[in-house]
């Protein structure tokens, strides 16, 4: 016997690190995070950590390479997570399960397995009816993230990325309010002996709370409109101090836009479009090289004058006023974003796989069920299918009928 033999088998005889026990089931999920293509969006819908957690109890992730690199997540630490590396689309969207931040695209609709589920945003204003006939053909059960609602009726990702973009819009309202940025030349805020910023919001919802939060903080001179008087109210109680509110009226938020210094759009959307609150000739009224942020640009938007931007050109004029009509706010600060999403989807990922699926998901609890637009070669939202003429199922009723 050489050394080498005889020290190897002395090798053998010492304790060796132990393989983490994973659980297997039947119940396993096998999840596909693509990289995003659309929109110059930097989101990920899980971060490692998250990933470890489903890799631990059974179910298989795969990562499209460079998936997480816009959120400063690198593929080697997917991969000490527990995630097995793609090197293609084609290949990721071979998953039962697609979770993804923004909704597929006409290349991805070429690669997507028939008959799998895809989690994403919906972001209705950008869709045209060939989108919604494209996952009926493929029968893909679509649901979109920021419809499904918790136990309590909240909607838990337009929160989360409700409070991400009410607190950064205040920073991108400095930035364009600059000189360098063409702006008005005047600091967000105030300093002793100079009137302070006027800032506007339209809408009292978490984006106006976050945002009033930072206004306020910074010393501006806050003016928040609603349609319902509940809202300030909630607003208000939430702020915990005085401030200016207002039912939304024709005369006085005319006056309060023309002397504004930023103007954020941020009103709730009904029926899935955000109400058109400012017309092309209030803002016609404002001051020159003023900032108007419309936050709702995704569901529409809440200004006659705005049109969707991206965030390699952000921003336009319109009568002399910087438009940033950005629908994404939250990809400008992706790690964090990503984070969020995460903490949300875990939760309800790893329900799904103790539950036995995303079917029995669906049927087991009526608010994941919210979130279903389309279901197996059929849509399932109301409102969508009116706006389109298209057919849809009502999955209340599917759900009686398997009771």
């Amino acid at each position: 016997m050489t050394g080498f033999e005889n020290l190897a088998r002395q090798t053998a005889l010492y304790p060796q690190e132990s393989v983490v026990a994973v659980k297997k089931n039947m119940n396993s999920l096998l999840i596909g995070l693509p990289r995003e293509i659309s929109l110059q969006e930097n989101r990920i819908a899980l971060t490692p950590e998250a990933v470890t957690i489903l890799v631990r109890n059974g179910h298989e992730v795969w990562l499209e390479k460079g998936a997480g690199e816009g959120a400063n997540y690198p593929d080697h630490e997917y991969s000490e997570a527990g995630a097995r590396i793609v090197y293609s689309a084609k290949e990721v969207y071979q998953a039962d399960l697609i979770l993804k931040i923004e909704p597929l695209v006409n290349e991805e609709f070429e690669l997507i397995k028939t008959g799998s589920t895809v989690i994403s945003a919906l972001n209705l204003p950008s869709l045209e009816k060939h989108y919604f006939e494209q996952l009926n053909q493929r029968k893909i059960t679509s649901i979109g993230y920021e419809l499904i609602e918790d136990q309590v009726g909240g909607l838990p990702i337009v929160r989360a990325m409700s409070e991400i973009a009410g607190s950064t819009v205040l920073l991108v309202a400095a930035e364009y309010l600059s000189n360098s940025n063409g702006g008005r030349g005047i600091i967000l805020g105030g300093i002793t002996g100079v009137p302070p910023t006027k800032v506007v919001i339209i809408g009292a919802g978490t984006v106006a709370e976050y945002a009033t939060r930072a206004a306020l903080g910074v010393g501006a001179d806050i003016k928040v409109f609603d349609k319902h008087i509940y809202r300030l109210q909630r607003l208000k109680y939430a702020i915990g101090q005085n401030l200016y509110t207002s039912i939304i009226d024709s005369d006085t938020l005319s006056e309060a836009i023309a002397r504004a210094d930023v103007v954020i759009g941020a009103m709730r959307a009904e029926d899935g479009l955000s109400p058109c609150i400012v017309t092309e000739e209030m803002v016609g009224q404002m001051k020159q090289n003023s900032v108007i942020i419309d936050v709702s640009i995704d569901q529409g938007g809440c200004f006659e004058t705005s049109r969707m931007t991206t965030h390699k050109e952000p921003t336009y004029r319109h009568n002399d006023v910087i438009h940033y009509c950005v629908p994404n706010i939250a990809s400008r600060v992706a790690n964090t974003a990503s984070a969020a999403l995460s903490n949300i989807f875990l939760p309800f990922l790893l329900q799904t796989g103790t539950i036995g699926g995303i079917e029995e998901m669906i049927y087991a609890n009526r608010w994941f069920m919210k979130g279903v637009y389309s279901h197996k070669g059929t849509l399932t939202n109301p409102n969508i299918a009116r706006k389109y003429g298209m057919r849809y199922k009502d999955l209340t009723l599917l759900l009686a009928a398997r009771m």
